[in-house]
């Protein structure tokens, strides 16, 4: 079961999740070459760094943040973050198929995803928002500063946010079974035709038939 932290909705309460489960095989999968090559030109053509933050679903994003207590200039979000890079004309980082049609999504659908292990998650999940005390270390980042920046929690502790994952719930070549999340600050009405991208794309890049869908 997921859940969402009352404080979240009091403070933005346009905060919705996509949640997509499908089974996988993880592998590094060339024929994703020219979709990438296709959705990195057009990030770059279509915008400038500083258009970024006008991008209204990132703007949206990043009022959230503001009323969560927490600059996003300095933590931003992982959407944000991703059209920066591609709009200065740099390339996405390619890791294995789960994780590059991602961030084909994200790119696509203008918000933050989450793709991690859901065998490396230990009971329910709570959605809050992040505490001082919260000892949070993202993918290739270190320890980081997640208070007041909603965060993903089991019985274990945080596994991921909105701004960076954690190592524990990352996609490895082991991992057997996804757990998507589609990160909205913009209310649930556009995530179904999110959801309905993200299960094209992993039925046609990925080779996936079964999916557990809803939206909270």
């Amino acid at each position: 079961m997921i859940t969402i932290n009352n404080e979240v909705r009091e403070k933005w309460e346009n905060f919705s999740m996509g949640v997509l489960e499908f089974p996988i095989e993880i592998k590094k999968d060339d024929t994703l070459d020219e979709l990438i090559r296709t959705t990195e030109e057009t990030v770059d053509l279509e915008f400038n760094i500083e258009d970024v933050i006008k991008i209204p679903t990132i703007l949206d994003a990043r009022n959230a943040y503001k009323a969560f207590g927490k600059d996003p200039s300095r933590y931003r979000l992982a959407v944000e973050s991703l059209y920066r890079r591609l709009s200065k004309g740099n390339k996405l980082y390619r890791i294995n198929n789960a994780v590059d049609l991602g961030n084909v999504l994200s790119v696509n659908t203008q918000k933050s995803i989450a793709v991690l292990d859901k065998d490396r998650i230990d009971g329910d999940i709570s959605i809050r928002l992040g505490k001082s005390s919260d000892d949070y270390h993202g993918i290739g980042r270190g320890k980081l500063n997640i208070e007041n920046i909603p965060l993903y929690e089991d019985n274990i502790g945080p596994f991921g946010s909105s701004t960076s994952d954690t190592e524990r719930t990352m996609i490895t070549e082991n991992t057997k079974n996804i757990l998507l999340f589609i990160i909205s600050f913009s209310g649930e009405t556009p995530l179904k035709e999110n959801m309905e991208f993200a299960k094209r794309l992993y039925s046609e890049y990925a080779n996936v038939s079964e999916f557990k869908e809803y939206i909270l």
